[in-house]
């Protein structure tokens, strides 16, 4: 239900881009969310339709077949597609933003040729492999070594909990080409399918963003020509800082999507629900609830934006300077998305609480964005460091 609200002023291309991945969305991707959270099967026929559509590669040159419409763009359609499905939208961030936005952003001009294309039409799937078992939020700690082979790199080590995964074509990877310069000493690589040595360990059975497959991946002596340096050898956590700066702006927009099919699901509810004589919308009580979901949708969306139009402003050798407000837009959001579904369940009450409604399966999405892409209590520590030390 589309609630009339503000007036962002976004530009004619922007709202253009909306009301296409909205009318996609909601015709080919809502009716399937339960369907797919159920059977936590990733709906890989959805992936070129998106390529056709043109999202895939919306902060990409159309050299390489984007839409160059950058960040806040990005931000939009990513909010649309989670508002009717959070684990494709997910995927789609994944997808869109570790993957293809890094290469776009540090990739050579043959790795754009190379990659970039297929992975905007949808023939390929892209992810980030960051995470290990033992370096979650201590990410540089990471064991994944590459040894420097003469022509060649040697990748060594596992990756833990990387969405997109189990079906990725292309993946963005950091290993520690020299362990005892420890930050300085991490290297990105571009990785394909099929490298001799490269498997998937096993896919994650998870709480929530079920269909968007999350896995463990395995490097067994996988060797790597040194073409496949993304970026400097030793520049990766440079890479990976700045990087981090734009996933967690662009994966902002995916609790917003959330919140939005909360109000969805719940406006028409508190109308149709009768008890004690009259529809539940008419107590004071489901009316302060419904003003405060209200209130935090409407500051988190104008939040997003606002965060969106000034990476656009400031271009990639500025984005230092909005890391903080990075931190900040997703741990709004993310922490104010699970408190709405939560809320959500609670106007539903009993029905919320069944999987028959789309209330649990929200919030079990939602919880993710706590833990993703740095957790609420990694954000805090960021922002905290960076207010400090800009006011020394």
């Amino acid at each position: 239900m589309d609630l009339p609200g503000l007036d962002h002023q976004l530009g004619d291309d922007i709202e253009a881009l909306r009301d296409a991945v909205r009318a996609f969305a909601q015709a080919e991707i809502a009716p399937r969310a339960a369907e797919i959270d159920r059977t936590d099967r990733f709906p890989m026929d959805l992936w070129r339709r998106m390529g056709e559509l043109g999202v895939l590669g919306v902060t990409v040159p159309e050299a390489y077949g984007g839409a160059d419409l950058g960040y806040l763009a990005h931000m939009v359609a990513m909010e649309e597609i989670s508002r009717a499905s959070a684990s494709v939208g997910l995927s789609y961030g994944a997808h869109s933003n570790l993957c293809v936005n890094q290469i776009r952003r540090n990739g050579s001009e043959a790795q754009r040729r190379r990659y970039l294309p297929k992975l905007v039409s949808g023939e390929h799937v892209g992810a980030l492999a960051m995470s290990e078992s033992g370096a979650g939020s201590d990410v540089i700690s990471m064991k994944l070594r590459a040894e420097d082979k003469g022509g060649r790199y040697v990748l060594s080590g596992t990756k833990m909990w990387i969405t997109n995964g189990p079906d990725a074509d292309v993946l963005v990877v950091y290993a520690k080409t020299e362990p005892e310069l420890g930050a300085r000493g991490v290297t990105a690589f571009l990785i394909e399918r099929g490298m001799k040595g490269f498997s998937v360990a096993q896919k994650l059975d998870k709480l929530g963003m079920r269909g968007s497959h999350t896995g463990e991946l395995v490097f067994e002596n996988v060797e790597v020509p040194h073409e496949n340096v993304l970026g400097a050898v030793n520049g990766g956590a440079k890479v990976l800082m700045s990087g981090l700066d734009y996933e967690r702006a662009v994966l902002a927009a995916g609790p917003v999507g959330i919140m939005q099919a909360v109000m969805d699901a719940v406006v028409p509810y508190i109308h149709d629900r009768k008890q004690f004589g009259q529809s539940i919308g008419e107590f004071q009580l489901i009316q302060g609830k419904v003003a405060d979901m209200y209130t935090v949708l409407q500051a988190a969306r104008s939040f997003c934006y606002t965060v969106g139009k000034n990476l656009d402003l400031l271009g990639d050798e500025h984005v230092r300077r909005v890391r903080k407000d990075c931190a900040s837009v997703i741990l709004w959001c993310a922490e104010k998305a699970t408190w709405m579904a939560g809320e959500g369940i609670q106007i539903y009450g009993g029905n919320g609480y069944i999987n028959e409604y789309p209330l649990g399966r929200l919030w079990r999405d939602a919880k993710l964005y706590e833990i993703g892409a740095g957790t609420s209590e990694v954000r805090r520590m960021l922002i905290g460091r960076e207010l400090f030390a800009e006011t020394m």
